[in-house]
């Protein structure tokens, strides 16, 4: 029977009234005048409601001084009829076909001397908005927006929890798909179902990279045969119903690995990987634990395999603020939460990651995720 939850809920109306009162605080510390939100998950963050971005304009209007607005096409109206309003204290402002929506939202901001854009906002919007708004700075809302998000509450934490498990469980029947004989498509199917299943309201990622398909990072899935000998990377993940994402990567084997090497080099990935997730703790930077996994892997001679980023951050987008990555200088928080995934990708051959989503504790670190990091040697 399939765990997924028949509807969307979200936070309750003051913990959403607080995210908006911090928003409106962290644009004047900006001094910016506005924050300008399209659709999307900082919408869904702030109202509980992520909407759909469409050629009409829909907008949180929140300015710095003053009641936020948002402003959106009648006919969509509806679909926001569950976002608490007045009890978020913001006015809904419905505008129809044949008015001009962004003189509308000029007119509520007066003469902005600096307005903050969400990241996603379409480029149709945004050039529009230049015309409306006259000679107002435009810059982008997300390093206002991401200094509240990076720091996940605990019911957030909670959510990120329930989709670690939820994915845990999809690794955890792996064994049923993986064989010798099926295509990386049909297994990533099965896999996809399972996502479903176990919990999640869609799958929106999973990599089944076998043989020399897993040393592409960002392998998706194809009509590979999958043989006995491979060494397999299934990277998988989604959102639960309150939005926020799981995300993990264990590496598996169909029968002993036909490469010699598999075994050594597996080893210092795990090393790696434990050695990152060791040492997250508040206070070191994002940079630092980059470096715990990256010396380990260049140190054993794999550091040419090692090409990208330690890990992200994760909530409602399955990538957001804290990247992972050298040259992030950003001391870790308490409630922060990011992917530690190092991997060894060796051209042509294979390849093998190991990923949890990690939460920073006010002492030290959670991890989300409780499948084992060994090499998973499957029946074949």
């Amino acid at each position: 029977m399939s765990r997924r939850s028949l509807h969307n809920p979200a936070p309750d109306a003051a913990s959403l009234r607080a995210r908006l009162d911090r928003a409106r605080a962290a644009a004047a510390a900006a001094d910016t005048d506005a924050l300008l939100i399209a659709p999307g998950s900082d919408l869904r963050y702030l109202i509980g409601q992520a909407g759909g971005s469409f050629e009409r304009l829909t907008t949180l209007v929140i300015p710095a001084d003053g009641v936020p607005a948002l402003v959106l096409p009648k006919l969509e109206a509806p679909g926001y009829a569950d976002v608490p309003a007045d009890e978020l204290g913001i006015e809904i402002v419905t505008w129809v076909d044949g008015d001009n929506a962004y003189e509308l939202v000029a007119d509520r901001l007066g003469k902005p001397g600096r307005v903050a854009v969400s990241d996603f906002t379409p480029a149709l919007h945004v050039l529009a908005f230049r015309g409306a708004l006259g000679d107002a700075d435009q810059t982008l809302a997300g390093p206002i927006v991401r200094e509240l998000r990076m720091r996940k509450d605990a019911a957030e934490i909670q959510a990120l929890r329930d989709a670690g498990a939820a994915i845990d469980r999809v690794h955890a029947r792996v064994h049923e798909w993986l064989r010798p004989g099926r295509t990386e498509a049909e297994v990533g199917a099965d896999i996809t179902a399972a996502i479903v299943e176990e919990g999640h309201t869609h799958a929106d990622f999973v990599i089944v990279g076998s043989g020399p398909n897993g040393a592409s990072p960002h392998h998706d899935v194809s009509e590979r045969v999958i043989e006995r000998g491979d060494v397999v990377v299934v990277d998988i993940g989604g959102p639960i119903a309150e939005g926020y994402n799981s995300d993990s990567t264990r590496t598996y084997a169909v029968g002993e690995p036909r490469d010699a090497d598999v075994a050594e080099t597996y080893a210092v990935l795990q090393r790696a990987q434990k050695a990152a997730v060791d040492a997250v703790r508040p206070g070191v930077t994002a940079e630092s634990i980059d470096a715990a996994a990256r010396d380990i892997i260049a140190e054993a001679g794999y550091g040419e395999y090692f090409i990208h980023r330690t890990g992200h951050g994760i909530g409602l987008d399955v990538h957001e603020e804290p990247y992972i990555i050298k040259g992030n200088a950003l001391p870790l928080e308490p409630g922060m939460a990011f992917s530690v995934e190092p991997g060894i990708y060796q051209p042509g051959r294979w390849g093998a990651r190991i990923e949890d989503i990690v939460v920073v504790t006010e002492d030290g670190v959670e991890s989300v995720n409780q499948r084992p990091h060994d090499l998973i040697v499957l029946d074949a």
